[in-house]
């Protein structure tokens, strides 16, 4: 290297120059090379299918924001309402809200619409929640631990299990159909739920939400207990788990199964929440025991 002003030849690194003393300015060193950053989540591609999942658990909606909070097992859905603008729940979803927040519950459908989300294992009652006065901040969550996820519903027709529905956009129609005695003995009840239209739709899951795409004409079985949501145009009937027989499907324990046919998308939970009830079973008192779940023999 050599002194700018006097040119003469400098050691590397010198602060200055001997011969003239005009002082080096250290260069800049070169800006760190760094390994390439992963993308954001809310710049992350949803994975294809019709679900269309906010990845980064926030969005907006007409008149609201939403955020889920604490995704994973213990999720919380927060709703931030505008002035005058509304949201619409399943009855007893409600975990907490801001003081102006007006909640008004209403038999949705008459009484005949009422009888069959009643006779579906749902309230009869539907939940509406709107901030009066200024804005206002209303949460949800699911009975059960589990995720949460939004789902921006665009001119598209789900099916969704009764237990999984949480909330959803005031002008989305939500609608009890008849599942059929296939339904029944599946597991699933009499009756499922239909959202069509477009708008944020909150549902819950009893674990994690795994998507599953299938192909056109690829065949899928899933345990009808682990069953959240599907498009309202795929093809579906319940059979039993083997195709041996009734007797290896019961020793198998999982007895009746769902079989879906492609194109199309499903959302699967990870628990199932009848296995789990039937897993606490033997801790729960029983009249015989008089108290305790453990029936233990020391003799006589």
């Amino acid at each position: 290297m050599n002194c700018p002003t006097c040119n003469a030849q400098l050691m590397d690194g010198a602060r200055f120059c001997g011969a003239c003393g005009t002082t080096i300015q250290a260069a800049a060193p070169p800006p760190p090379t760094s390994a390439a950053q992963p993308t954001p989540r809310s710049q992350q591609p949803t994975t294809g299918g019709a679900f269309r999942f906010d990845t980064d658990g926030q969005g907006q909606g007409r008149g609201y924001a939403w955020r889920i909070e604490h995704q994973g097992a213990f999720a919380l859905a927060v709703i931030d309402l505008q002035p005058d603008q509304a949201i619409s729940a399943e009855a007893g979803a409600m975990v907490s809200m801001s003081a102006n927040v007006d909640l008004y519950s209403e038999l949705k459908g008459g009484v005949l619409g009422a009888l069959k989300r009643a006779v579906g294992g749902e309230s009869a009652f539907v939940s509406t929640f709107t901030a009066k006065g200024g804005p206002g901040e209303v949460s949800f969550a699911p009975g059960a631990p589990g995720d949460i996820a939004g789902i921006e519903v665009q001119n598209q027709t789900f099916f969704v299990q009764s237990s999984s529905y949480l909330a959803g956009d005031t002008s989305l129609v939500v609608d009890t159909k008849f599942g059929g005695a296939k339904s029944f003995f599946g597991g699933e009840g009499l009756f499922l739920l239909q959202v069509s239209g477009t708008g944020l739709l909150l549902v819950s899951s009893f674990g994690a939400i795994h998507r599953k795409v299938l192909r056109p004409g690829e065949m899928y079985v899933i345990d009808t207990g682990h069953l959240v949501a599907w498009e309202a145009q795929m093809a579906y009937n319940l059979r039993k788990a083997s195709k041996s027989g009734y007797l290896r499907s019961f020793l198998s324990g999982e007895g009746m199964v769902a079989e879906f046919q492609g194109p199309g998308e499903i959302l699967i939970q990870t628990r199932n929440l009848a296995a789990f009830a039937g897993l606490l079973k033997p801790f729960f008192p029983n009249q015989s025991s008089g108290g305790s779940g453990f029936d233990i023999g020391f003799g006589d």
